[in-house]
C-alpha cells in the first residue's frame, strides 16, 4: 500500500536516517535507523514475517524478533488490527470539540472510558479537548453527546463535526 514510501529510501535504512535522540528531547527510547525501518516495515503490513523484515533491513530473523518485542515491550508501538467502522456496523463518525470548566484532565479521564470515544486529546486551541467518536448510528451519536458527554461534570459546552465521508487514513506516522 505504501511502497513508495520504502522505494524512496536508501537501500540500507542505516545509512539513511539518524538516530532519532536529538528530536525526541529525551522523550522515549533512542530509536536508530535499524528501529524505525522495522516500525515502517510494519506499519506497511503488520504480518509481514520477521524473515522478510530482517531481509529488507539487513537483519537476522531472530534481531528482527528480539527488536520487535523490545518496541512492544518499551510502548513505542502495537501492532493490531484496524477495523473499516462502516463494515462492522458502526455508520456514524464524529469529531467533537469540547469546552471544559475546572480540571481538563478529569473530564478527559471520564470520556477515555466511554468505548465510542475512540481518541481524546487534551489540546491549546480553542477547545480544551477533541474527542473521536464511533457510532452504529445518528442516535447513538446523539444519545452519546446528549446523554452522556454533556453529563460529564465539567463539560461546558460541546461542537460536533459529523464525518460525511473518511478520505485519507494512515498509520505511517512516527517513522518520517
Amino acid at each position: 500500500m505504501h511502497s513508495d514510501v520504502v522505494a524512496s529510501r536508501s537501500a540500507d535504512p542505516r545509512d539513511s536516517r539518524e538516530s532519532r535522540s536529538e528530536s525526541r528531547n529525551g522523550a522515549g527510547p533512542n530509536l536508530d535507523a535499524v528501529s524505525l525501518a522495522i516500525i515502517e516495515q510494519l506499519q506497511e503490513d503488520g504480518r509481514r514475517p520477521y524473515a522478510a523484515i530482517g531481509k529488507a533491513v539487513g537483519l537476522s530473523e531472530a534481531a528482527v524478533r528480539q527488536r520487535v518485542q523490545k518496541l512492544l515491550d518499551q510502548g513505542v508501538m502495537q501492532i493490531v488490527a484496524v477495523t473499516d467502522p462502516l463494515t462492522v456496523g458502526f455508520r456514524r463518525q464524529a469529531m467533537v470539540g469540547i469546552h471544559v470548566e475546572g480540571d481538563v484532565e478529569s473530564v478527559a479521564d471520564a470520556l477515555s472510558a466511554m468505548s465510542e470515544c475512540e481518541y481524546v486529546v487534551m489540546t491549546a486551541g480553542s477547545f480544551d479537548l477533541i474527542v473521536e467518536i464511533v457510532c452504529e448510528d445518528d442516535d447513538h451519536l446523539l444519545e452519546v453527546i446528549n446523554r452522556r458527554i454533556r453529563a460529564v461534570p465539567g463539560v461546558r459546552s460541546t461542537e460536533s463535526f459529523v464525518y460525511l465521508k473518511l478520505k485519507k487514513q494512515t498509520y505511517m506516522w512516527g517513522t518520517r
